[in-house]
């Protein structure tokens, strides 16, 4: 599994989204419960900008509530491009996938931290084209790997507080 390909197409699946945010669709509500689609973007562009710094060895105290708030500013589509390019560098960076990365629910390899990324930017990429209306399919093979990632690890990530509780009436099987 080449963990930092699979980063960069999934930011590119959520790129392709963002460059079709119309103006009026900013405030539009998306299937994350309680955001617009700013508010979406505003997470997504927040964990981009704490990648570089974790995964250069950084903790959660040391960068502190730099990132609190709105880090879209006046620009949305222009903080999501400062802040993406920087977190691909930064997976890709050699060593970076062997580093332990101090995140707030514990330590973990580099590469475990990117699959959680990697994960964020393809699941929020299609609740963003749900949003705006635009096309919802996502590369078949980033949506295997991040279901075989994730159904290892999802009970570990429920119990940790990571992740939310699996909505009633849904099951594994589900989905």
């Amino acid at each position: 599994m080449d963990v930092p390909a699979m980063f960069r197409q999934a930011v590119a699946e959520f790129d392709a989204r963002v460059r079709q945010v119309g103006d009026h669709q900013w405030r539009a509500a998306t299937p994350d419960e309680d955001w617009a689609v700013r508010d979406l973007v505003n997470h997504v562009v927040g964990e981009d900008l704490w990648a570089p710094l974790l995964l250069a060895g950084s903790t959660i105290a040391e960068v502190g509530d730099r990132f609190e708030g709105d880090v879209l500013g006046a620009e949305p589509e222009a903080a999501w491009a400062a802040a993406s390019a920087p977190a691909v560098r930064a997976v890709e960076e050699n060593g970076a996938m062997g580093r332990i990365v101090h995140l707030s629910f514990g330590d973990f390899p580099g590469s475990e931290y990117a699959l959680q990324l990697f994960a964020d930017h393809l699941i929020h990429a299609w609740d963003l084209a749900r949003a705006i209306g635009a096309d919802e399919r996502l590369d078949a093979g980033l949506v295997a790997s991040c279901a075989s990632w994730f159904e290892a690890m999802e009970d570990a990530y429920r119990s940790a507080g990571a992740i939310a509780a699996r909505p009633p009436g849904r099951s594994r099987t589900a989905g």
